[in-house]
């Protein structure tokens, strides 16, 4: 049983496989960045980054997508690339009746790293930690993906979610 983490992005998606062990805790199965190139068209960029979840999803057949929230910021270029590309995962989920839950940043570094305002490198120590890595996660957006996914892990330990349907976090 895995649990796919998403640290949404058009210009780099981290992903996350991430295995149940103890409370909290898990076992990484596949780590790693999606990239697409911002110089080719965004339909172009969307849909290689479709493929590639598209394969993620069917080689390793997740019973719960996480997915990290879009927090709005001042650049709304950036909202939009990462609302695009959220969606698409949201929506491949879906159609593969496969549960997604979102959470928000906050909240994903309120449990894994036990402060919701903490900083890149707490939350990779403790992505590290968690998983039981040599060594920090890079890049930055396969540490969080990790992250997301350590969360929900934390909130549901035995996978609950995995024989509810179309879940959403927000629903709840």
């Amino acid at each position: 049983m895995f649990v796919l983490g998403i640290d949404p992005g058009l210009s780099r998606c981290g992903y996350a496989l991430v295995e149940p062990a103890r409370r909290g805790q898990g076992r990484a199965r596949a780590l790693g960045v999606i990239r697409t190139s911002p110089e080719d068209p965004t339909p172009n960029r969307l849909a290689e980054l479709q493929a590639e979840i598209v394969s993620l999803l069917d080689e390793f057949q997740p019973v719960v997508v996480s997915v990290e929230r879009i927090f709005v910021q001042s650049n709304i270029r950036t909202v939009v690339s990462v609302a695009q590309a959220s969606g698409l995962v949201l929506a491949e989920a879906a159609a593969r009746r496969i549960p997604v839950c979102e959470y928000s940043p906050s909240e994903i570094k309120s449990v894994v790293a036990g402060d919701g305002r903490a900083d890149k490198l707490q939350v990779q120590s403790m992505v590290q930690t968690l998983l039981g890595l040599a060594s920090i996660p890079k890049p930055a957006d396969a540490a969080d993906a990790a992250a997301v996914a350590l969360c929900h892990l934390a909130h549901d330990p035995g996978l609950r979610q995995a024989s509810k349907g179309l879940v959403n976090v927000n629903d709840r």
